[in-house]
């Protein structure tokens, strides 16, 4: 069985984006696209209506690129218990109001027992002083959350080599 992995919108906005002018994200960029071409095979990815909310923003023709490249895979649900653990983890959690999208895909991953989050959202997702607390708040509403990385952090087949991704 693959790992169930929840895709938050900025990595296809990473893959599909024109090459930036920053050395970092251009590496992010190359990281991601490596990701997609060499793992993206080895997880049962998901995502839900949020994330197609946020990459069919802005320039339509990217937008069309990256919601074609999300389409064949499964969807998630925004429920009750999504609801209430994105609301805890903005009111006792690590994350401020307006970080509630961000709350939200955490919350989506944790529900609905995903293995992996992946992201390069590093301000208020993958970000450690943030996962200690977020992973605290989950546990209290007897949910695991999943593990928040980004596409580089999952390159590797070192991960979970025993059950063969």
């Amino acid at each position: 069985m693959k790992p169930k992995l929840y895709l938050e919108s900025t990595v296809p906005s990473y893959y599909t984006a024109r090459p930036n002018r920053s050395v970092v994200i251009a590496a992010q960029q190359q990281q991601t696209r490596d990701w997609w071409e060499q793992r993206r095979m080895h997880f049962d990815i998901h995502v839900s209506q949020m994330v197609l909310d946020e990459i069919g923003m802005g320039d339509p023709a990217m937008a069309k690129l990256r919601l074609q490249l999300v389409q064949l895979f499964r969807m998630l649900s925004i429920n009750a218990d999504v609801l209430r653990l994105t609301k805890a983890l903005i009111d006792g959690g690590p994350l401020p109001a307006k970080a509630s999208r961000d709350a939200t895909h955490i919350a989506l991953a944790a529900v609905h027992q995903m293995h992996f989050l992946l992201t390069w959202n590093c301000r208020h997702i993958a970000n450690p002083i943030m996962l200690r607390r977020s992973g605290e708040i989950c546990a209290a509403h007897a949910m695991e959350a999943p593990v928040i990385c980004t596409p580089n952090e999952l390159l590797t087949n070192l991960i979970y080599e025993d059950e063969g991704i």
